[in-house]
């Protein structure tokens, strides 16, 4: 049980980081740089993902490279939702996610879809639609909210994609290994281009803060898989802990550290999305 109470204090601490960041005059973009080259020295030494796969003719590349484009972009759109709509509301909609992943499980997987998940989904969605409200004394404008939906979609995006990847051959490690080093690289050219262009100046402390945010980025995604290995048998146990677990983490960081508003909405939404995560879990587990 250690491993996924330390994914889920990995999970909420990188919302924590990103939301300090402007406060403390980091900059995010060469943060998130350093972030995936951390993730990926840490990948390849404790992972040691197969590569056999990637030599094949086959071998889904162009996959590969819309991954290794989504995840920094994402990376850059959950810093800004948790800026603007706060660590609660973006921690939720980024584990409401899974509702668009249990949908396209549904609709390109082959999953079957009994009366639990569908109870589920309609209750998350339900969820997904209060945490967007925004919360009495918070700025106006459509920012906020379209952000979360961004947050919601792009890691079900991830999500879909990581699943086409394994069912193409790819082991989950080897893809985020490659993602990770293309992200790092891509991020790096723009880096670059933002010091020619803009007159932006690296630093070191904003390398120092990515390093810290790639460490808890992946020790995210270890910690998780080591809880499912840990766990063999529990595979639902594990899934409605961590989810479960983040929303309410998140929620208490955000509203007791951060002082976050949150409307009766939002709290009835964060409910919601509570018992959606346990319902999809306890069908899973039957």
């Amino acid at each position: 049980m250690h491993f996924l109470l330390l994914s889920v204090a990995c999970s909420v601490l990188v919302s924590v980081l990103l939301k300090l960041a402007p406060r403390r005059g980091l900059d995010v973009g060469q943060m998130v740089t350093w972030n995936y080259l951390a993730a990926a020295l840490l990948a390849a030494w404790l992972l040691r993902p197969p590569a056999a796969s990637l030599h094949q003719p086959d071998a889904p590349w162009l996959a590969l490279l819309v991954l290794a484009a989504v995840l920094p972009t994402l990376f850059m759109v959950l810093a800004a939702a948790v800026r603007q709509a706060g660590i609660v509301r973006t921690d939720v909609a980024q584990r409401m996610s899974l509702l668009l992943s249990l949908a396209a499980a549904f609709l390109f997987f082959g999953e079957r879809a009994d009366a639990l998940k569908l109870a589920g989904l309609g209750l998350g969605l339900l969820a997904v639609a209060g945490i967007l409200a925004r919360p009495a004394g918070a700025a106006a404008g459509r920012r906020g909210w379209m952000l979360l939906l961004a947050v919601w979609a792009g890691f079900a995006l991830v999500d879909v994609m990581l699943k086409r990847l394994a069912m193409a051959g790819t082991p989950t490690s080897a893809a985020l290994l490659v993602a990770f080093v293309l992200a790092f690289c891509g991020m790096s050219g723009w880096q670059l281009w933002r010091m020619l262009g803009e007159g932006m100046r690296p630093g070191l402390r904003h390398a120092f803060a990515g390093f810290g945010l790639g460490l808890l980025n992946f020790g995210n995604i270890v910690f998780y898989v080591r809880a499912h290995q840990a766990l063999p048998d529990s595979p639902a146990t594990v899934f409605a802990t961590m989810n479960i677990g983040v929303v309410v983490l998140g929620t208490l960081v955000g509203v007791l550290a951060f002082g976050e508003r949150t409307s009766k909405l939002n709290r009835a939404a964060i409910v919601l999305a509570i018992v959606a995560i346990a319902l999809i879990a306890f069908s899973s587990s039957r």
